[in-house]
């Protein structure tokens, strides 16, 4: 179906993906300081997105792109294609499941499997 996936920077800045059904990102949004900006900025694009406009074009290395606008601001940028068709499908996945796209928060720095030691007690204790 397509998820928004928060994560960080390098710069400790937020941001976020969209990604398609197969897990390709399709595009990356500006930086944001704050967590909670990129949820809502989120759910803006969600409710508004038919008012976004997809500004293509071609780059110096021959690559496909575009940029996101909403609200006549630049919103996101997209990753490069190498054909124009297979832009046209990047757009075609967000209009088609970015409304229902869950949100998922990568952005702390915490390990979602615990420690590694933890894990290899897991294992001993799973033989």
């Amino acid at each position: 179906m397509g998820a928004f996936v928060i994560s960080r920077r390098f710069n400790d800045e937020y941001k976020f993906v969209f990604t398609s059904r197969k897990g390709k990102v399709i595009f990356t949004s500006l930086s944001y300081e704050l967590r909670f900006e990129c949820e809502e900025d989120i759910e803006r694009f969600k409710k508004t997105m038919d008012l976004a406009r997809f500004l293509k074009f071609k780059g110096s290395g021959g690559k496909y792109f575009f940029k996101l606008m909403l609200d006549d601001v630049h919103f996101a940028t997209s990753r490069k294609y190498s054909t124009e068709l297979l832009l046209q499908k990047g757009v075609k996945e967000i209009m088609t499941y970015a409304c229902k796209a869950e949100i998922l928060d990568f952005s702390s720095n915490e390990s979602i499997f615990g420690d590694d030691e933890n894990l290899e007690d897991d294992d001993e204790a799973a033989e």
